[in-house]
């Protein structure tokens, strides 16, 4: 990684390493690591250090269910333990790493290698939750938990919880339109991209939901799910409140 792209990324994610090799170890895909090696023995050096992020993922994973609960059990007082295993499980699911990597531009960052690259490997969704669980594991051993805390904290609790919980509220309106739907006898909501605006770390995507041939409402947001979560709340809202003049 060039210096003034490890300075970025450190911007970022309002952090700055103490050991910014722990850095660079947490963006380095396991795809990388025998070109890496064969890179610093034909100069000469020595690759026996050289490791991929997967042991740090191990790691950040664990410090991820750990602050999501403490989390929520100091924002909610009142949530059943039910309530609290549903919504640490909305908080940390690997749809809410990547998009909270993606919002970073991870994917600008990783070292990976030459296949990995030729297909993709930027944009896929595993790599880049991974290398974002694997930051989380690099920060908590850099600086504790404190720094893991506020970095979480700011980058998905709060991103997630917004609204006092309302992202979570929200979580399954796709599945409520689909019941709604189908005890009218209708088909399957469909949801088309409109359109996207943005560079690819500040996307947003304008979805609309449609059924028999008609939009019934539609949703923005930064990424595709959360646009779609909005278009399904807002043809429910739109079809109770028809409901009810019926």
């Amino acid at each position: 990684m060039r210096h003034n792209e490890d300075d970025e990324l450190q911007g970022r994610l309002g952090y700055r390493f103490r050991d910014p090799e722990l850095l660079i170890r947490a963006l380095t895909h396991s795809s990388a690591i025998p070109e890496l090696r064969a890179a610093a023995e034909a100069s000469g050096g020595s690759s026996s250090g050289m490791q991929d992020n997967e042991r740090l993922e191990f790691l950040g994973d664990a410090v991820l269910d750990l602050l999501a609960s403490e989390y929520l059990v100091g924002k909610f007082p009142d949530w059943s333990e039910g309530q609290l295993s549903r919504s640490r499980a909305y908080l940390v699911n690997a749809q809410a790493l990547v998009e909270a990597a993606r919002r970073l531009g991870i994917g600008e960052f990783l070292r990976l290698g030459r296949g990995e690259e030729k297909t993709g490997g930027r944009e896929k969704a595993a790599i880049v939750a991974d290398a974002l669980e694997a930051i989380v594991g690099a920060i908590f051993l850099d600086s504790g938990l404190d720094a893991a805390r506020d970095l979480l904290r700011r980058l998905l609790f709060e991103f997630a919880l917004e609204g006092g919980g309302a992202h979570i509220a929200d979580s399954d309106r796709k599945s409520a339109l689909q019941e709604f739907l189908q005890g009218r006898g209708q088909p399957p909501a469909e949801y088309r991209l409109a359109r996207e605006e943005g560079p690819d770390h500040q996307k947003l995507f304008h979805i609309e939901v449609w059924s028999l041939g008609e939009c019934l409402a539609s949703g923005d947001g930064s990424t595709k799910k959360e646009a779609e979560q909005k278009a399904a709340r807002a043809a429910l809202e739109r079809l109770e409140h028809a409901g009810t003049r019926d």
